[in-house]
């Protein structure tokens, strides 16, 4: 009996996070990628996070002075569409935006990744390939210039696009480690379709396109590597899954209207940034850590920032559990639930956001804690620094302030204030670069 035990709770402890992940058979060689995948987020995984944070405060500091200087004013039209020269408002941006060899020089945006993704290069040394078609037929064996053509290829891949194209994924795309995904130049739409899987893998960026009405698809043969093709039960339906991955950066992506949520990262995900993105017209925005059982999440490290949560959008922004999450200038146009919420005691460090609430009175606190009482939720590390508070809305601090790290505390290491996040946040989402003008 005690044998029979043992097997089935061995079965069960396979099974469970197989069907978490999507998979429907657990073969020898994603055993292999789940094992290397561990390993890759061990090794990503910072002590000190606090240095991490930071540091790119200081980058911040750096970058906004150098702003300052060029435009000879912190006001110059902040409230108005900016129709001037190029413009670059925060130290990703100013890293590669306005020079007008972009298109020529596309590596040099796997040098421009802050926080805790920083270290993502993505498809860094590879061949450029360049997707023509737009369709999504095989999944199996993918029709070379499809998108999914090249996002299982083996090794290092920059995948950019030849036109404009509105994409419709038959089943999830499934991206492999060392790639990526460079919508600048096309207007690149993913929509009515599923939505992107990184499972399993390590070093991948994600930038310049459009992702809007995902839904759920019923699963099947899907080829997600060069020589191996998976068996998938039912996706969830987010716009981009993050799956016990790591070194991952999401940039200048716009967002919206998926069936399940639109960016989330789980299961033992570590070591990634968001960045400059814009999303809208949502329930479940993002979610950090998908049970309050996996203790693998502690090691979940990710940086939240410069983004613009607009209109239309309810409760997850994101919503953690375990882990460290570095909220940094973002704006919060508004929300219907709440902001940031959360779980199994993650800590949460917010700062230099502008929270404008809702006007109904019963949801202009900012954060929301669920699966603990009072008692216990008041040891966890929610602490908040130079936020703005718009129209009433209110964030509920708990547990003692969270260290500087290595660096002492001064004025390029203090995060830039609530009233400047409009102005950080201004070119989030996708951009229209044209090739040989800045973008």
């Amino acid at each position: 009996m005690e044998r029979i035990t043992f097997t089935f709770l061995a079965v069960l402890a396979i099974t469970i996070p197989c069907l978490e992940a999507g998979i429907g058979l657990f073969d020898d060689y994603l055993k292999e990628q789940a094992d290397q995948a561990h390993k890759i987020a061990m090794e990503s995984f910072v002590p000190n996070p606090e240095n991490v944070t930071s540091e790119l405060n200081l980058d911040v500091n750096l970058s906004m002075m150098a702003v300052e200087k060029a435009s000879n004013s912190t006001r110059r039209g902040l409230s108005q569409r900016y129709n001037g020269s190029c413009l670059a408002t925060n130290p990703i941006d100013s890293c590669w935006r306005c020079r007008k060899n972009w298109a020529d020089d596309r590596f040099r945006l796997a040098q421009c990744s802050k926080g805790f993704g920083r270290r993502a290069v993505g498809g860094l040394g590879g061949p450029i390939y360049v997707v023509t078609d737009p369709s999504d037929d095989d999944m199996v064996n993918p029709k070379p210039g499809t998108l999914r053509y090249g996002v299982v290829q083996q090794g290092p891949l920059w995948i950019t696009f030849k036109h404009d194209m509105v994409i419709r994924l038959q089943q999830e795309l499934l991206v492999s480690s060392n790639k990526t995904i460079d919508g600048r130049g096309a207007n690149v739409l993913i929509k009515e379709g599923a939505g992107i899987t990184l499972q399993y893998v390590n070093n991948v960026i994600i930038h310049g396109i459009r992702i809007k009405k995902i839904v759920s698809k019923e699963g099947g043969m899907i080829k997600d590597g060069p020589d191996h093709i998976s068996f998938r039960t039912r996706s969830d339906g987010d716009a981009i899954s993050i799956f016990a991955s790591s070194n991952i950066w999401i940039d200048h992506i716009s967002l919206s209207q998926a069936e399940d949520g639109l960016i989330d990262a789980i299961y033992g995900s570590t070591a990634i940034t968001i960045s400059n993105c814009h999303l809208t017209k949502h329930n479940d925005v993002m979610l950090f850590g998908a049970n309050d059982q996996h203790n693998m999440d502690k090691i979940m490290q990710i940086t939240v920032a410069f983004n613009h949560f607009g209109r239309g959008l309810v409760q997850r922004m994101p919503r953690c559990r375990f882990g460290f999450v570095h909220v940094l200038n973002n704006d919060y146009t508004q929300w219907m639930m709440y902001a940031i919420g959360g779980s199994a005691a993650p800590t949460i460090l917010s700062q230099g956001n502008r929270f404008n609430a809702p006007n109904n009175d019963a949801a202009k606190e900012i954060t929301h804690r669920v699966n603990a009482s009072p008692e216990e939720w008041s040891k966890w590390q929610w602490r908040s620094e130079n936020d703005q508070f718009n129209n009433g809305a209110k964030f509920v601090e708990s547990g003692p302030p969270i260290d500087g790290g290595i660096f002492k505390k001064g004025f390029m290491m203090t995060p830039r204030p609530g009233n400047q996040a409009s102005r950080l946040t201004r070119f989030s989402g996708a951009l229209g670069c044209d090739v040989g003008v800045p973008c």
